[in-house]
């Protein structure tokens, strides 16, 4: 499976591909955790008669049709996460 952007482009040169590996890693962790959220939300207002129909049609569509780590790489081009080396200085 290929993800667009790059690595190259995703580094942009300033980490190495370790980095942004863990970077993907847990910003894909992150994601993970709003969908099973949002599922647990969306069961509860079912559960309660809030609201009515299939669980997934109260899911964000971005993180319930896509793979976490597809997302997470978006997510980092679209610098909706920063990204800090070892000594928290700003990377991407």
């Amino acid at each position: 499976m290929i993800i667009n952007p790059s690595i190259k482009t995703l580094t942009q040169g300033k980490m190495n591909r370790y980095m942004l590996a863990i970077a993907t890693a847990k910003c894909a962790r992150l994601i993970t955790a709003e969908f099973i959220a949002q599922k647990t939300d969306a069961e509860n207002r079912i559960s309660t008669k809030e609201i009515e129909g299939p669980v997934f049609n109260y899911i964000d569509s971005e993180i319930r049709d896509n793979k976490a780590v597809e997302v997470a790489v978006r997510r980092i081009a679209d610098n909706k996460y920063n990204i800090y080396d070892e000594n928290h200085n700003l990377i991407r």
